[in-house]
């Protein structure tokens, strides 16, 4: 994976996704932070949370949550 992008709500994930793939990008939009592996080949992943609509300290928790996944899973 070249590329992780984590995204606040799945709207506007959804629209750096569709960026990127219109830009010729392997793309896979996750929804909330994935339990497994990311998909083999894959040029960029976008994990979608409900991060602004939570309360602040539970938004951080997600949202580092989704940046280990991307680190550990990711760009080894």
């Amino acid at each position: 994976m070249l590329l992780g992008i984590i995204g606040d709500n799945f709207t506007r994930s959804s629209d750096a996704a569709n960026a990127l793939a219109k830009e010729g990008l392997r793309v896979v939009q996750y929804s909330g932070v994935p339990r497994g592996p990311a998909e083999a080949g894959v040029d960029a992943g976008v994990v979608a949370l409900k991060s602004r609509t939570i309360p602040a300290d539970e938004a951080v928790r997600l949202s580092l949550r989704a940046l280990y996944w991307l680190l550990d899973k990711c760009f080894r």
